[in-house]
């Protein structure tokens, strides 16, 4: 068995070699690995990439620290219930096989509910129940399919200032070299001769090979290493050209001294992964700023309410909050910190976190998790930790609850970077046939510099830095989006689906008057404890005019979707809600949003709002009807449809009584022909929000978190709508224009490089500045077109 090699992992089996099921395996922890794969049905990991796996360790006693509990309960974000979210360092994910089964690891174990793979990062965040399972039977499980995660503790807290620094060695070590070849090669430039010739030549150009075998097999490897995996993975990346360039220069120079047939390319090799490796770290700078930039965590617009020492209630930013503050949280608000039950009867769900929908229970004393939503009555809870922004824009894009919404713009992206690939090595080899034939001198030129010049790294940038940017420009004016793929979304909508109450209207500016029996003190103080635990909008505004300041401690709660909310204390009960929530025969007849009230289940009468609509309104929708099919889904009554028909443009459809689950099934009927956008509150609008292409949730003085949302819009740049939707539209311009710009820099390029005129350093020069300028060129364009909404 000395010349095959593992099954499993693709290492040399040796003379200890395993044979299993008539495959060959370096040992008998690959041979594990293969029985467990094809045990649980998983023996697909070989098809999808052969000898993609790696050899496990003993690593069985290393990890008998996580049998510590309290170790355990450093390492886990969330342990709630039997249910335990952690996540771990994997150092050897390297491809897309090993994505594939570090995402089916609960086919390997039935107690692993999700697994989600960061492969840039290199980590994986899993959710599991601790029934008959553990956080170390998840490292074991891992290690023996060659995954051994990395834990430490101080690396664990000190993780997020980790700095990646091997870009710069590398940088540093090419330069180096680059400019010492470039020293030695200045004899032959210039043709000195008599004692060059005899005694300095030879040592001059070993040094220069010297020199060079550092940047090629240490600052370029990475470009072996990818070329290396897309080939094996059937893909031609664009790192393939650069690679090939780089190993037919170093091979060629070689045999030039070695034969003494000249001084080599060691020059143009150097300087070429010199300035390549440049362009990277230019590129990793560049983007890293606007990433920094548009990092939308330090600004997240959640409002919470916070309880002063004196009683009152303030609503601040969510980032304002510190340990030991007492904060309030609503039905069907989400737990932003780790905390400490102080009041109220808790049932948390914590499906945002785990995937479970099954409801938590917890009591005064308790702690509670960040990502919970509270599902019935207000909470007081005591801060134990401030609040992790990272913790909640990971809680945003998690994809337990999130459906794909993936755009195919940025498939088209890679596809014509894998074309272009393909096209180079056409020409590269069509070229170099043809100077081996006509100038045999010429045709190594030829080869290099066509793989040099070629490089469809441009393209590939053009998208992320064009979108990043505009991800950054939209968070400066309170327009916060998921990822840069709503961008691309958004600028393809061709219907927007709006919400009425908290969307349109706004409840700063509500004029409230109340009709029918008078309400008692008790009922008045039972009616302000029930508003304050709902976050409604109408709720909320109500809940603000009441004069009463006795506040009680309600037995039980409920607030039932779309119709209405229930309080109950001391035998005694409320409800809120529409005129058939409460029991009401007949809704008189209104003009504007009414809520009706029974006590003890007694109708008493109602409250009716006339509704403030946002400045502007009838403007957004002229600009938006421009582009774009309009309509209103509203919970409410059709009794402000005279009033809409007024502000709105003609043609604007618009449906009443609708619930939650009407509005979710009217977006998915429109989406059978349409794109669609849909804006809501955040609230009710959850499933309709989440079932659209795109989701916009309207933020004001509440907290309106909703991981159903692609973006939040502050309610006060609502105005800008049209425009936030025209440059999205502009952006995927700005892309297919930098598209065409790589496209003729590449045909020029080409053409100097197929007649023999262009040097392969000069070529390592130009590749890099091309892919910086159409970096330029997106942010510049980006930055121009931002200056739009200043206006």
């Amino acid at each position: 068995m000395a010349n095959t090699t593992c099954y499993h992992c693709g290492d040399d089996c040796g003379e200890d070699g395993v044979s299993f099921d008539d495959k060959s395996f370096c040992c008998h922890g690959c041979k594990t690995v293969y029985e467990i794969f094809s045990s649980n049905g998983l023996s697909a990991y070989y098809e999808i990439e052969a000898k993609a796996g790696t050899t496990p360790n003993e690593i069985r006693k290393k990890y008998d620290f996580l049998d510590n509990q309290e170790i355990v309960k450093q390492l886990v974000e969330f342990d709630e219930e039997g249910v335990q979210v952690v996540g771990l360092s994997i150092p050897s994910i390297h491809c897309s096989s090993c994505i594939w089964v570090l995402e089916n690891l609960n086919r390997l174990h039935p107690s692993i509910t999700v697994s989600q793979v960061d492969f840039p990062k290199k980590t994986i965040r899993v959710t599991y129940k601790t029934n008959d399972f553990s956080l170390k039977a998840l490292v074991l499980l891992l290690g023996s399919i060659g995954y051994e995660p990395y834990i430490s503790l101080e690396e664990f807290e000190k993780k997020q200032n980790k700095v990646d620094r091997s870009l710069i060695y590398k940088l540093g070590v090419a330069g180096f070299a680059f400019g010492n070849v470039m020293l030695l090669s200045f004899p032959e430039y210039f043709e000195v001769e008599e004692f060059w010739l005899d005694q300095y030549k030879h040592v001059f150009r070993w040094l220069m090979f010297a020199f060079s075998i550092p940047v090629v097999f240490y600052a370029g490897r990475d470009y072996y290493i990818s070329a290396y995996k897309g080939i094996r993975s059937k893909m031609l990346n664009i790192d393939v050209p650069i690679a090939l360039g780089i190993f037919t220069l170093f091979v060629r120079s070689t045999a030039d001294i070695i034969f003494d047939l000249g001084s080599g390319f060691f020059d143009s090799l150097t300087g070429l992964v010199f300035f390549l490796l440049l362009g990277k770290f230019f590129q990793q700078k560049t983007y890293a700023y606007l990433s920094f930039e548009r990092d939308y965590k330090s600004y997240f617009p959640i409002a919470v309410t916070r309880l002063e020492k004196d009683g009152k209630e303030e609503n601040v930013q969510i980032y304002n909050i510190n340990v030991g503050d007492r904060i309030l949280v609503r039905s069907h608000e989400i737990i932003p910190v780790d905390c400490i039950l102080i009041k109220g009867t808790a049932e948390i769900d914590y499906s945002f976190v785990t995937g479970e929908s099954e409801p938590v229970m917890k009591e005064s004393g308790e702690k509670l998790f960040a990502g919970g939503k509270q599902l019935s009555g207000v909470l007081e809870v005591e801060v134990l930790k401030t609040v992790s922004q990272s913790y909640l824009t990971q809680l945003w894009g998690n994809s337990v609850f999130t459906k794909d919404k993936a755009s195919q713009f940025q498939t088209l992206t890679d596809s014509i970077g894998r074309r272009f690939t393909m096209a180079v090595l056409t020409i590269a080899t069509v070229a170099t046939i043809y100077w081996l034939i006509a100038e045999p001198s010429m045709a190594l030129n030829v080869f290099t510099s066509v793989l040099i010049i070629a490089c469809p790294c441009a393209i590939a940038l053009a998208a992320p830095f064009t979108l990043g940017n505009m991800l950054r420009i939209f968070g400066k004016h309170k327009f916060y989006l998921k990822n840069t793929n709503v961008i691309e979304r958004l600028s393809k909508i061709d219907t927007a689906i709006f919400d009425k109450t908290g969307t349109l209207t706004t409840s700063q500016k509500d004029t409230i008057y109340y009709e029918g029996i008078a309400l008692s003190d008790e009922e008045k103080a039972l009616l302000k404890t029930t508003l304050r635990a709902s976050n409604h909008p109408l709720s909320r505004s109500l809940y603000n005019i009441l004069q009463s300041n006795a506040i009680m401690t309600l037995d039980e709660f409920e607030e039932h979707t779309g119709k209405g909310i229930v309080g109950k204390a001391n035998e005694h009960s409320i409800k809120v809600g529409s005129a058939s929530y409460v029991g009401s025969e007949k809704s008189t007849s209104t003009t504007n949003t009414a809520v009706y009230i029974s006590a003890d289940e007694d109708v008493k009468g109602r409250f009716v709002f006339k509704n403030t609509y946002r400045h502007g309104i009838g403007q957004i929708f002229e600009a938006l009807k421009e582009h774009l099919q309009l309509g209103i889904l509203s919970g409410d009554n059709d009794g402000e449809r005279g009033q809409l028909e007024q502000i709105l443009p003609e043609n604007t459809q618009m449906l009443f009584n609708q619930k939650p689950e009407d509005k979710l099934e009217f977006i998915k009927n429109l989406q059978q022909d349409h794109s669609v956008l849909m804006v809501g509150d955040g609230l009710n609008d959850a499933g309709a929000l989440a079932q659209s292409d795109v989701g916009l949730a309207v933020s004001e003085n509440i907290n309106v978190f909703s991981p159903a949302c692609d973006g939040i819009l502050d309610a006060t740049k609502m105005q800008w709508l049209p425009k936030f939707i025209q440059l999205s539209r502009k952006s995927i311009s700005i892309i297919k224009l930098s598209f065409i710009l790589s496209l003729c820099y590449n045909i020029v390029g080409l053409y100097f490089a197929v007649t023999g005129q262009l040097q392969p350093v000069i070529a390592a020069i130009l590749m890099p500045l091309s892919s910086i300028s159409i970096v330029v060129f997106a942010t510049l364009a980006t930055n121009y077109i931002g200056k739009g909404l200043k206006n």
